[in-house]
This record gives structure tokens, C-alpha cells and sequence, in this order.
């Protein structure tokens, strides 16, 4: 079943970090310069949104959870505005002021959508000793009301100071609460033990002090010496089109897919991926459930142009289009590699997974009866599916009267169907060797001793179970009466159920 994500609701969050203002202005181009080879963009329109840790939040209250912010504003028009925009979303504000510097600011121009200038204000130094012993004791006091604490690094001035990081996830580590990181820099020292840190691959790159096409080469293993040198308990990169990868304690790697069906700007994207992550743990999901909704939902900001957070509508709607294309889907039939990581993927989730196997040339009831009572037994339902080759070498010239891909068709229409794979072999043992199944089915008309494969799946846990027969059906018995235009009768019943 897939998460419900009104589960994130009231979790309670703490970020902490570099909050700033976004600015957008944006306008059409049409002209270049008399004054100089760029472009002049007609301004249209301007918004103002959160951004870093403020994005971060925007995020947490997008999908209902209970967020306060710790953070550091200037004395200016700027810091006001955040204030504002904060208590706008409800999250509560926990800024600390500081006069010397001003609120961090970015602003983009924007034509044609498409970025074509940033104006940053910021000022990169560190903080008085006065103001720092204020960012701690705010820390310390609403620390011990969060269920998980985001640290979003962006690397403006000192705010997250290794001394700070250190003091945070001591503080987390010895009250029990998660604390999650979005990082910045090649050191991440002062990250050691954190729950998890969540890179996009050119910041793990940074780290691991490689360049983008060695992180390429070997991200699997680079990504689990990074974990194990910093002692993390989890490390999810993010990977733009090409999905994510956690990694875990127990060193299991485990990939999701991207979700995202056109990329029109990627920022704000980390911020997403990292509250929907901590909103999952706090919830109580999995790592891996928590990272498939933060894939999910990454998948839709990164569709929409400029700073825009995440909303638990959206994530509700994306969710339920994912399951309409999954059920509506024809084409289910995978190869065996990618099988492999189906079933893996499945495990994982806690399922149970099924295995039966057959020619299925001419479908009859007898077939949807096998599939049904396959189906019933376990969660997942994967169907091996002989070739052509292989069902011409055990039927003979004749057959099968539909090809391979007709028949992977019809199966895949199946709803109790999950996963088709082919086989060229006369018989699927190499499948449910690779695949290794819970349970593996067959028709009553085996004994089990002579279904194949049952050694194995016995051996390490599995069960073999026999689907009773549906008498009076056949693939060979309806191919004869076809081809003889015979009257309907009794049929005798081939010794393959699956045809």
C-alpha cells in the first residue's frame, strides 16, 4: 500500500540554519542593450518567497507539520519580511537579530523563464560572542519539543559552526531525536554522527574529494566510505533524473527512481527532499518509505519554475497518479536484472513475493483461476513467461499461437499481475533461483516433489503450494478445437495448467 501522507501531520520539526529571502523578478526579453551586450528584461511582476532554512519550513508547514525556526535576521526591511512570511505559514519564530549584518537575500531576474542574473546581499563573517551564546540557549530551549531537527547548511557567516553542529547532534543523539543535514563544504567533521545527511551527488563529490565522473564510476562505494567515515547513521543522495541512493547503517544500498516527468528548475529541490524525509521519520515511516514520499515530492517542485515548497495536497495527488498509472499500466514485463530489483525493492517494503510460471499461449478461465489464487497467497505476483523458442521446443512447431509479446500483453493486464519476466530456458529454474520467491505455485496436477524449483525455494524457507484445477480447460485442447472446428465438449486437461 502506498503512504499516506497525512500521516506527516502535527509531526513537530525544528529547523535550524541560514534563512534568507528569495526575490523573482520577472519580465520579458525582447531587446539587448544599447549600453552593453546583455539583455533588458521588462519587469512583469515580482514576488518574494522564504528561502534556505526558511524553505525548509515553508516546506515542513506545506505538509502540516509543526515547524520553528531558529535563525539569524538583520535590522532591516528584509528580516521584517521574513518574520511576516513566517508567521504567514504559522511556523514559529525563533530569530535572533543581528544589527551588523543584513537579512541574506538573493534575488533572480527572470525572462523568458529563464534565470538570467542573481543579485546576492550577504555578509560572510562570524557572530559575536553574545549573539552565539543566544543561538545556543534558543537552540537548547526548543530542541527538547521537536521530533526531528533539520540543520539546512547553506555556509552564510558561522551559523552553523562546528562547534554548534556538535553541540546539536550531542544534544540529539542523547535525547533521542533524529537530526537530519543538508550539507555544505568538502569537511564534514563537524556533521560526525548525525542521523542522516542528504547530498545531491556534486556535494558528495566534494566530499569524497573526487570529481563528478569518479563519483560516476564508483557512487556505491564512495558513498559508503563517506557514511562510515563520518559515522552516519544514513546518507540519501539525491541524483537528480537519476533517482536517489541510501545508504544505511548495516551497509545496504538501496536506489529510488526519480519521479519528476520535466525539470523546469531544480532550486529549492534539497530543501524538499530533507523536511519530507525528517516529516517521514517523525511520522514513523521506514527510511526507505520516508525517502520514496521525499522523491515523490521533489519530483513536483522541480516541475514548477522559481523557489516553490512542497504542499500535502500535491504530495496526496502525485501519490494517487502514481497508483492510477501503475494500475493502468499494459506493460509490466521486465528483464531479469530489473526484476531483481523489483523483488528487492518489494522485500524491502515488507512484501511477500509470489512466483508462478507457464506458457500462457491462448488464455482461458483455467489461467485467471491460477493467477488469482497466486495472487491471494503473498503481496507481489511475478509471472515467468516461457519465449517463443522455449514454448516452440515443448509444444512443438505449431505453437505458440501468440508471440511473446502479445502474451506478456495479456498477462501484464492482469490486475493480480505485478511482474512478467521471459524466459528462454524449458524451465524457470534460473528465474526462481535469482528471484528467490516466498512462495512458489503451480497447478494440482504436480505433485509438489515434481514442480520445479521446489528444492530450492524449500531450502532456504520458501513454500510451494498447488492451485486447484479448473476442469475442462487446456491451451492444447482449445488450439485443437480450433483448428479442427470441432463441436464444443469435455476437454481433456493438458498436465500444465498455465498452457
Amino acid at each position: 500500500m502506498p503512504t499516506d501522507p497525512s500521516r506527516l501531520k502535527n509531526t513537530r520539526l525544528l529547523v535550524i540554519g541560514d534563512i534568507m529571502l528569495d526575490r523573482y523578478f520577472w519580465g520579458d526579453v525582447d531587446r539587448i542593450s544599447p549600453e552593453a551586450p546583455v539583455p533588458v528584461v521588462r519587469i512583469n511582476n515580482k514576488t518574494e518567497v522564504l528561502g534556505g532554512a526558511g524553505n525548509v519550513a515553508a516546506n515542513l508547514a506545506g505538509l502540516g507539520c509543526n515547524v520553528s525556526v531558529v535563525a539569524v535576521r538583520g535590522h532591516d526591511n528584509a528580516g521584517e519580511q521574513i518574520e511576516s512570511m513566517l508567521s504567514r505559514i504559522n511556523a514559529k519564530n525563533c530569530l535572533c537579530m543581528d544589527a551588523g549584518r543584513p537579512t541574506i537575500t538573493k534575488t533572480r531576474v527572470m525572462g523568458q523563464h529563464q534565470q538570467l542574473i542573481r543579485l546576492d546581499e550577504e555578509q560572510v563573517t562570524g557572530f559575536s560572542p553574545s549573539l552565539e551564546k543566544a543561538i545556543t540557549k534558543t537552540i537548547e530551549k526548543n530542541i527538547i519539543d521537536s521530533q526531528a531537527v533539520i540543520l539546512s547548511d547553506y555556509g552564510k557567516g558561522m551559523f552553523l559552526s562546528p562547534d554548534t553542529c556538535r553541540h546539536i547532534i550531542s544534544v540529539c543523539r542523547e535525547t533521542g531525536i533524529s537530526v537530519f543535514i543538508d550539507p555544505k563544504g568538502m569537511d564534514w567533521t563537524k556533521y560526525t554522527d548525525a542521523t542522516c545527511i542528504t547530498p545531491n551527488a556534486s556535494e558528495l563529490a566534494m566530499a569524497a574529494v573526487t570529481t563528478a565522473e569518479g563519483l560516476e564510476e564508483n557512487i556505491e562505494s564512495i558513498a559508503l566510505t563517506v557514511r562510515k567515515k563520518y559515522h552516519l547513521d544514513r546518507l540519501l543522495v539525491t541524483r537528480g533524473a537519476k533517482g536517489m541512493l541510501l545508504v544505511d547503517s548495516e551497509e545496504n544500498i538501496k536506489s529510488v527512481p526519480a519521479k519528476a516527468k520535466e525539470v523546469f528548475d531544480v532550486s529549492g529541490a534539497g530543501d524538499t527532499v530533507i523536511a519530507t524525509l525528517a516529516a517521514g521519520i517523525a511520522s514513523g515511516l521506514s527510511f526507505f518509505d520516508a525517502a520514496k514520499l521525499a522523491n515523490t515530492a521533489a519530483g513536483i517542485v522541480v516541475g514548477k519554475l522559481g523557489t516553490q515548497p512542497i504542499t500535502l495536497e500535491a504530495l496526496k495527488q502525485a501519490i494517487k497518479d502514481e497508483e492510477a498509472v501503475k494500475f493502468y499500466r499494459i506493460d509490466k514485463t521486465a528483464s531479469l536484472a530489473e526484476a531483481v530489483q523489483r523483488v528487492r525493492d518489494w522485500r524491502e517494503q515488507g512484501d511477500k513475493i509470489v512466483f508462478t510460471n507457464g506458457c500462457f499461449d491462448l488464455l482461458h478461465p483455467g489461467h485467471a483461476h491460477l493467477l488469482s489464487y497466486s495472487k491471494k497467497a503473498g503481496d507481489k505476483l511475478v509471472v515467468g513467461l516461457n519465449t517463443d523458442k522455449s514454448v516452440k521446443r515443448l509444444k512443438g512447431e505449431t505453437r505458440p499461437i501468440h508471440n511473446q509479446q502479445d502474451r506478456s500483453t495479456l498477462l501484464s493486464s492482469f490486475a493480480s499481475v505485478d511482474l512478467v519476466v521471459l524466459f528462454d530456458e524449458d524451465t524457470p529454474l534460473q528465474l526462481i533461483k535469482a528471484l528467490r520467491p516466498d512462495i512458489l505455485v503451480k497447478g494440482a496436477d504436480y505433485r509438489k516433489e515434481e514442480v520445479v524449483g521446489y528444492e530450492i525455494v524449500e531450502a532456504y524457507g520458501g513454500k510451494v503450494q498447488l492451485a486447484p484445477i479448473m476442469e475442462g480447460y487446456s491451451t492444447t485442447g482449445i488450439a485443437d478445437k480450433l483448428q479442427n472446428n470441432g463441436p464444443q465438449g469435455n476437454v481433456k486437461v493438458d498436465n500444465d495448467n498455465s498452457g
